[in-house]
């Protein structure tokens, strides 16, 4: 049967995390084994202290504080390697309800999904304004168009992911991993669904979440890095094709005007333009196929890691064996 390890990013949660832990199961219908287990992003206080006394099975440490993406690739990878066959991810403010940890791994455990993201009730959670409601389904709205999904809540950190799902995944991002895993997925053409959970009551502020403009441009910054690393010809080549042809337009007025009054008087600026915009265009489009080449390469790469990571599993087997 399953294992199922259940990982907390943490910053100084020495406060909050006995009551995350206090209601984080240790027994599912359909699991053989679950774990606990918390990313330690540098804290400064005793956050690892409370959570070994509090039962977790198994403690990640960070150096220094490398921010929640970091936090979570780095748990990620120790929990394949502590054999884990499903991973839930989950926040140390207690934001969500662990009752409903189930719902995200059934569909994992039904073969229906390979990643589960939960859907929080936004428009019903009271600590959050109506401007951050707005934002929240404006931002889904953009991964969903972007990653080709139907993930109603992006930014939701309440997700369950398989074994193979975790093993390709790859974040780029320092700021946070939620939209950059959903896009992936939905260009890796991965099984992943959404499913609604509850939320608990506001315990402490989001310390992602700074400011309402910060975060909009984080975010849309992201959306944009990641489409240019996973749509580098389309990403490039559209303003390269809006440019050459806006420049087309310019260059054919400038020669009717050449023709029909036998003279470039007065229009040198516009063909300076011309000039300018069919470079500019030429220059986008060969640097998208120069993107989408290096694309290829990264996603080979991606394949080979992969593949080195069932290779040491077999070792590992073997060498149990």
């Amino acid at each position: 049967m399953p294992k199922l390890i259940i990982q907390i990013p943490c910053f100084n949660e020495e406060k909050s995390l006995p009551v995350t832990l206090k209601d984080l199961p240790r027994k599912l219908p359909g699991l053989d084994k679950i774990e606990w287990l918390i990313i330690d992003d540098g804290s400064t206080d005793r956050t690892v202290e409370v959570a070994r006394s509090l039962g977790v099975d198994h403690v990640v440490r960070l150096i220094r504080h490398q921010g929640l993406a970091k936090g979570f690739m780095a748990g990620i990878r120790a929990c394949v390697e502590y054999g884990a066959d499903i991973i839930v991810n989950t926040d140390a403010d207690n934001q969500y309800y662990a009752g409903d940890i189930i719902k995200l791994v059934q569909p994992i455990l039904d073969g229906k999904a390979e990643i589960v993201i939960g859907e929080r009730p936004i428009t019903e959670i009271k600590h959050f304004s109506p401007l951050k409601k707005l934002f929240q389904r404006w931002g889904s709205w953009m991964v969903r168009k972007v990653s080709q999904t139907d993930i109603p809540d992006a930014p939701s950190g309440f997700r369950a992911i398989s074994r193979e799902a975790a093993m390709r995944m790859h974040v780029f991002s320092e700021y946070t991993y939620t939209i950059e895993t959903i896009i992936q997925a939905g260009q890796h053409g991965m099984a992943i669904m959404s499913v609604p959970i509850r939320t608990n009551d506001f315990l402490r502020k989001s310390r992602l979440i700074h400011s309402i403009p910060a975060y909009l441009a984080r975010s849309f910054n992201t959306i944009l890095r990641i489409f240019m690393t996973y749509k580098p010809l389309s990403f490039f080549m559209i303003p390269g094709s809006v440019s050459f042809l806006i420049g087309t337009v310019l260059g054919l007025r400038f020669l009717y005007f050449y023709l029909v009054t036998g003279t470039s008087s007065g229009h040198m600026q516009s063909l300076i333009l011309v000039a300018v915009l069919l470079i500019l265009g030429v220059f986008l489009v060969i640097v998208g196929l120069i993107a989408d080449l290096i694309s290829v390469n990264r996603k080979l790469l991606e394949n080979v890691d992969y593949r080195l990571q069932r290779l040491d599993e077999k070792v590992e087997k073997l060498r149990k064996e």
